[in-house]
C-alpha cells in the first residue's frame, strides 16, 4: 500500500508542499498553542494581582458596609421594640415579639431593665455567653434614640420632643367615639368621591380618623360642600386628655414666672383669654400649608409612608421665640409626665450575633504579605499546568484536520479523522469527515457520469459511422430504408444532448419556465392522447381518471410544456413497461390540506425491485446494466423529470410492489386563492397519432423503464 505524505510526521515538523518544496515549521509566536498558554499565563497573573489589590482595598468597605447593615437592622429592631414599649404599661409577654425579631434578623435579642435584671431573651439562658458590658440602645418610648430613630423615620426624620408619635395615653379614644368618628369619616369620603375628589380614610395611634385626599393636594377641597370641621373638633375623652395635660404643662410654667397658655389638639398653644376656637375651621385649613413642625400623637396615622411625629409648636399669636422655647420645653415635659403610668419603663435592649463572632479585621503584614505571595505563585502554577494540558488537547486535533486537508489538496486518498468528543473541534472534524467523503463520492458520480456520456455517445455515432462506411464500400444501398436508419441514429443523439442540457440548465439554475394557469385535467387528457398510439400498438389501456365532483383539483400555475413533458415521460415510461393487457392510469386529485395538485401515474406493469426504488431517479442508473438505448435508454428521463418537478417546487416520488406495478406521484403547489383552475388550458388534443401545437416535447418524451430507464431518448425518438 502507498504511504500517504505526512503520515508517521510529528506535529508540527517539516512537510513536503505540494511542488516538492519544504515547509518550515510554525513559529511559536504564530502557534495557537503558544498563544493560548501566554494568554492564560497573563490572565491568571493580572487575576491574582487585582484579587489581592481588591481584597486589601474592600476589606474595610465590607467591614463598613456590613456594619451599615447590622444599624438598619438593629434600628428595625428597636423601632419594633419602641411601639411594644409605647402600646402597653410593662414588658409583660414582650418575649415572644423578641423571639419573632431575632428569627426574622437572624440575631440574638436581649431586653433588661436598666440595673440588667433580664426581661426577654432570644438565646438559650443556660447556654447563651454573656452579655456584653455596653447596651446596643435603651428603649424609652418616653425619650427616643435620636440615630436608630432617624433610620427609620425616613424623611420626616425623628420627633422634635422624642416622646415616640405610638405612645398616645389618656389620648387613645374608646370604641364609642372611635366608631362616632369613623362614620363621620366615611360619609365625608362619600360626599368628597361624589364631588370627584378621591380620599382615604386612615386611623392615628390613638384611633381617631382623619382624611387624606389621594394626590396630597388639600387645596382641591375648597368650594366643596364637604366640610371636615367635625373631624377637627376633640371628642370627650381628648378634651378630659388636654385639660390634665394643660394643667401640667402651667404648672411648669408657672415654676418660671410665665403665663399659662392654652393647648390645641395639635399641641400648638396661644393666650388662654385669646377667643379663638381649638380647631381651626375647614377654611383656615385649607388656605394655610401645613406646618414643618410635627403634629401631636392623636393624629399620627399608622401608614407606610412617614407620618407627622409628635411635637410642640406656637401659633400665630404665640410670643417671642423665647417664650416659644421654654413654653415647649414645658409642654414636653408635661406630656412626659402623664404618659409615663401608660408606657413601658425603659429597658436596656442588646443586639448580636446568635455565636458571639464579629467581623474579622485584615493587614497587610508580612505573614500575610507571604501567604498572598504563595497562593499567587500557586494560582499561577495551576493556570500554566492547566493551559498547557488544555492547549495540547485542543491543537492535537487541529493539526490533524491541518494534515487530512492537505493530503486532499495533494489528491491523495485521506483517512477519516478521529473524532474524540462532541466538542466543537470534534463537530469540526465530524464535518470535515463528511465533506471530505461527499467530495469522494461527488468525484466518483463525475467519473461515472463522464464515462456514461462517452458511452452513449458512441453507440449512435458508431452505427452511424457504419452505415456510412458500408455504403461507401458498396455493401449498403443508399435507399430509403438506408437513410431513415442514419436519421433515426442522428436524432438519438441529439436526444442525449438535449437530455443532457436541460439537466444542466436545471443544475445552473438557469431552466425558464413559462408559468400561466393549467387545467390540469385538459393537460393530463392531451399527454394521453399524445401517447394512445403507442399504448394501443403495445395492447395497453391507457386512460385518464375524472375529477371527483365532490373534491375539485386546487387551481395550477406551471409551465405547461415543461409539465407535459415530465408527466409524458412518467406515461411513456409505464407504457414501456406494462405487459399488453396491462393498463396505465393518470389520476389528478388535491391534498387534504388543499396546498398542492397531485397527479398519479400508475401501472400495472413489472414493478421495481425495493434495492432498486431509491435509484430510480438517479442519472445514468439502469436496473439491467445489460441493456443498451435502444432496450433500456440511456438513464436520463426519470432525472428530468425530477429536476422539471423540482423547478416547479414540487416533488416526485415513486412506489412499486415488485410483479404488481409502480405509480409514480407528482406533488405541484397549489394557487393560494384556492378552487380549480380557471385559466386558459393548454391546446386541445388533436386526433389520434397527431402531436398537439407546442406539445412536441411531451409527445416525444421518453419512456422509461422501472430501473429508470427511457425508451428513446429525453425528448423522444418515435412517434405513436
Amino acid at each position: 500500500m502507498r504511504r500517504r505524505s505526512g503520515e508517521g510526521q510529528a506535529p508540527g515538523s517539516v512537510r513536503r508542499t505540494a511542488d516538492g518544496g519544504q515547509r518550515a515549521r510554525l513559529p511559536l509566536r504564530k502557534s495557537l498553542f503558544a498563544r493560548l498558554l501566554a494568554v492564560s499565563a497573563l490572565v491568571a497573573a493580572c487575576s491574582v494581582a487585582a484579587t489581592a489589590w481588591l481584597a486589601v482595598q474592600t476589606t474595610s468597605g465590607a467591614i463598613r458596609q456590613e456594619q451599615g447593615q447590622n444599624l438598619t437592622a438593629d434600628a428595625r429592631i428597636y423601632h419594633s421594640l419602641l411601639g411594644y414599649a409605647a402600646a402597653h404599661p410593662t414588658w409583660d409577654g414582650v418575649g415572644k415579639t423578641v423571639r419573632d425579631l431575632a428569627k426574622q434578623s437572624g440575631r440574638r435579642i436581649a431586653l433588661t431593665t436598666e440595673r440588667r435584671a433580664p426581661l426577654a431573651d432570644s438565646a438559650d439562658p443556660e447556654s447563651a455567653a454573656a452579655l456584653p458590658a455596653q447596651a446596643s440602645a435603651i428603649v424609652d418610648p418616653l425619650s427616643v434614640d435620636t440615630a436608630l430613630a432617624a433610620e427609620t423615620a425616613g424623611a420626616s426624620g425623628a420627633p422634635a420632643d422624642r416622646v415616640d408619635p405610638r405612645a398616645v395615653g389618656p389620648f387613645r379614644l374608646p370604641a364609642s367615639e372611635r366608631a362616632a368618628l369613623q362614620k363621620t369619616a366615611d360619609r365625608k369620603v362619600s360626599c368628597l368621591s361624589a364631588t370627584g375628589i378621591a380620599s382615604d380614610v386612615v386611623r392615628s395611634a390613638s384611633g381617631r380618623p382623619r382624611i387624606q385626599v389621594v394626590g396630597n393636594d388639600p387645596d382641591r377641597l375648597q368650594g366643596t360642600r364637604c366640610a371636615t370641621d367635625e373631624l377637627d373638633s376633640p371628642t370627650a375623652t381628648e378634651k378630659k386628655a388636654l385639660k390634665a395635660l394643660n394643667q401640667l404643662a402651667d404648672a411648669c410654667l408657672k415654676r418660671q414666672g410665665r403665663a399659662a397658655v392654652q393647648l390645641k389638639l395639635d399641641l400648638s398653644w396661644g393666650q388662654p383669654m385669646e377667643p379663638r376656637p381649638a380647631v381651626a375651621t375647614p377654611r383656615e385649613q385649607l388656605s394655610t400649608p401645613p406646618s414643618p413642625a410635627p403634629t401631636y400623637a392623636p393624629t399620627y396615622a399608622p401608614t407606610d409612608a412617614p407620618s407627622p411625629v409628635p411635637g410642640t409648636r406656637p401659633s400665630q399669636s404665640a410670643g417671642n421665640g423665647e417664650d416659644d422655647r421654654a413654653i415647649a420645653s414645658c409642654v414636653g415635659t408635661a406630656r412626659r409626665e402623664q404618659l409615663g403610668s401608660y408606657v413601658a419603663s425603659p429597658a436596656l435592649l442588646f443586639i448580636g450575633d446568635t455565636g458571639g463572632a464579629t467581623v474579622p479585621g485584615f493587614d497587610l503584614s508580612p505573614a500575610n504579605t507571604a501567604k498572598i505571595a504563595g497562593a499567587a505563585a500557586l494560582v499561577l502554577a495551576l493556570t500554566v499546568g492547566a493551559s498547557v494540558l488544555v492547549g495540547a488537547r485542543l491543537v492535537r486535533p487541529l493539526r490533524a484536520l491541518t494534515g487530512a486537508a492537505q493530503r486532499m489538496r495533494d489528491g491523495e486518498d485521506s483517512v477519516p479523522v478521529l473524532v474524540a468528543a462532541d466538542t466543537e473541534i470534534g463537530r469540526l472534524a465530524a464535518t470535515f469527515n463528511d465533506m471530505s467523503a461527499h467530495r469522494a463520492r461527488l468525484e466518483a458520480q463525475r467519473k461515472a457520469m463522464v464515462s456514461d456520456v462517452a458511452h452513449e455517445l458512441r453507440t449512435p455515432l458508431s452505427n452511424i459511422r457504419g452505415w456510412l462506411e458500408a455504403a461507401q464500400d458498396g455493401v449498403a444501398e443508399p435507399d430509403p430504408a438506408f437513410i431513415s436508419s442514419l436519421h433515426e441514429e442522428a436524432v438519438q443523439l441529439q436526444h442525449i444532448i438535449d437530455d443532457l442540457q436541460d439537466l444542466a440548465q436545471a443544475d445552473a439554475g438557469a431552466l425558464r419556465l413559462h408559468a400561466e394557469p393549467v387545467r390540469i385535467e385538459e393537460l393530463l387528457t392531451q399527454v394521453a392522447a399524445a401517447h394512445q398510439a403507442r399504448a394501443e400498438t403495445s395492447g395497453v389501456a391507457l386512460t385518464v381518471l375524472p375529477v371527483d365532483p365532490g373534491h375539485p383539483v386546487p387551481g395550477l400555475t406551471a409551465d405547461p410544456v415543461r409539465l407535459r413533458q415530465a408527466i409524458g415521460n412518467l406515461v411513456s415510461n409505464a407504457v414501456r413497461h406494462t405487459p399488453s393487457g396491462g393498463s396505465v392510469t393518470l389520476r389528478p386529485y388535491g391534498s387534504e390540506s388543499g396546498d398542492a395538485v397531485l397527479v398519479d401515474v400508475k401501472d400495472t406493469g413489472s414493478g421495481i425491485p425495493a434495492e432498486d426504488l431509491a435509484h430510480v431517479f438517479d442519472r445514468f442508473w439502469r436496473g439491467e446494466k445489460s441493456r443498451s438505448r435502444r432496450t433500456g435508454g440511456s438513464g436520463l428521463g426519470l432525472a428530468i423529470v425530477r429536476k422539471l418537478t423540482e423547478a416547479h417546487d414540487g416533488t416526485v416520488t415513486a412506489v412499486s410492489v415488485p410483479g404488481r406495478g409502480s405509480v409514480f406521484t407528482l406533488r405541484l403547489p397549489a394557487d393560494r386563492e384556492g378552487g380549480h383552475g380557471d385559466g386558459p388550458a393548454g391546446p386541445e388534443p388533436g386526433p389520434a397519432g397527431e402531436v398537439p401545437p407546442g406539445d412536441e416535447l411531451a409527445h416525444d418524451a421518453p419512456a422509461h423503464g422501472p430501473d429508470g430507464s427511457e425508451h428513446g431518448s429525453g425528448h423522444g425518438s418515435e412517434r405513436p
